[in-house]
């Protein structure tokens, strides 16, 4: 009887003891993949080369502070590294990335690891390098499209039609949203070889705390409470949800937000919560570990999440795990996240209708414990169950996969 699938997940977006929270989506759908297991992975998760590991350098200091080696719950993990020059960078990347990753194939297949296919996440430059490798070490490759990659990347003429020829190449492409697959729909990929493979929730993880509890433990107050997740950038609308606050305040002059991120936005949002004499009412939480989020999200009304891009936004259903519904942007995949008033509400981009959207969500206000069910439909069981029978039939393995996935 043949052993366990042997893959080889290839991302740059994945999380290491220098950057734990990098790409941890990623991580997460590999060890829920795992979890079954019918299916054997090393990771191979480059990181750009960087002279220096001085905190001064910031998230450059991280990379170079990544071990070359590591194991993250059980599973190898290698980072090698690979050169990412200034001005030229975007356009050479995928060549440098496959160049930097190949020594480690190589050395894996020695030590015999004898991978059956390369699992890639992220159309570019990491889909791009992983149809090189695939080439290089005859064996086929899916790419798992999140976002950004593809509503974003595209609007460059080479990237673009690196990404065309990758998407030619692969033997499969997944998007995490319909949305997604639509734009690969578009450059006439054959659509036997697009599948739609959305993001599942961890349902221990992300459960349901009273919210009294958590407020007091987290020091926080106000009707209502509301929480933005995401990096301090501007495409995740935190300046949006602040001004939105505003606004609120007549109605509801108790009103606070918390904010949980970090990033280069962080300036130009504390002098807009001056500027807006909001100093009282915003609070900025900096990052959290992903574990610190549930007693968040249990403490809050409602998260608001104002993207103007977003494949699969998982603080949504996080939010809603723990019984917290949300307020949306309308954008790619998140109304197939946001189906119904129980979940929340969507809107557009902007302030009014921000504002107006949570107080129509606060007049009808779900019951935590249906939004909290409404979550459950969003499990990881049947992603992982499809993403093994794609894998097999790629690799030409043949057997009943489903049942290895049955609660």
């Amino acid at each position: 009887m043949a052993g366990p699938l042997r893959t080889l997940l290839f991302s740059t977006l994945y999380p290491s003891t220098a950057r734990p929270g990098h790409g941890i989506f990623v991580e997460t759908r590999l060890r829920e993949l795992l979890a079954a297991g019918a299916v054997s992975t090393r990771v191979v998760a480059p990181v750009p080369w960087f002279w220096s590991t001085d905190p001064r350098h910031g998230e450059w200091a991280r990379m170079a502070a990544t071990s070359r080696y590591e194991m993250r719950h059980g599973i190898e993990v290698h980072h090698p590294r690979y050169a990412l020059p200034p001005r030229v960078g975007m356009t050479v990347a995928p060549l440098l990335l496959a160049l930097g990753a190949a020594p480690t194939l190589r050395r894996l297949r020695a030590e015999g690891f004898d991978f059956e296919l390369i699992d890639a996440h992220y159309y570019y430059p990491d889909g791009v390098a992983a149809a090189l490798l695939a080439r290089w070490f005859d064996r086929p490759f899916v790419v798992t499209a999140r976002g950004t990659d593809l509503n974003l990347i595209p609007r460059h003429r080479l990237p673009r039609r690196m990404m065309q020829w990758t998407a030619r190449q692969a033997a499969a492409s997944i998007g995490v949203c319909a949305a997604l697959v639509d734009v690969l729909r578009g450059w006439d990929i054959d659509p036997r070889r697009l599948h739609v493979m959305r993001n599942g929730v961890d349902l221990q993880r992300f459960a349901p705390q009273p919210a009294a509890g958590a407020r007091s433990a987290l020091g926080v107050d106000g009707m209502p409470l509301l929480v933005s997740v995401g990096h301090l950038i501007e495409r995740k609308g935190h300046h949006l949800v602040i001004e939105a606050l505003a606004l609120l305040l007549r109605s509801y002059p108790d009103a606070q937000l918390v904010i949980i991120g970090e990033g280069e936005e962080r300036g130009r949002l504390e002098r807009q919560i001056d500027r807006l004499g909001l100093g009282a009412r915003v609070r900025l939480a900096g990052a959290l570990p992903q574990a610190e989020l549930p007693r968040w999200y249990a403490a809050a009304d409602a998260l608001v999440l104002a993207s103007s891009r977003e494949g699969w936004a998982n603080v949504l259903l996080e939010a809603m795990a723990c019984g917290t519904p949300v307020v949306a942007t309308r954008i790619w995949g998140t109304p197939e996240v946001v189906q119904g008033a129980v979940a929340g509400r969507l809107v557009e981009r902007d302030t009014a209708s921000i504002a107006a959207g949570v107080e129509a969500l606060l007049s009808a206000y779900p019951k935590r414990a249906e939004v909290r069910a409404y979550a459950e439909g969003f499990g990881w069981q049947e992603t992982s169950a499809a993403q093994l029978a794609l894998f097999r039939a790629i690799a030409g393995r043949a057997g009943n996969q489903a049942g290895n996935f049955r609660g």
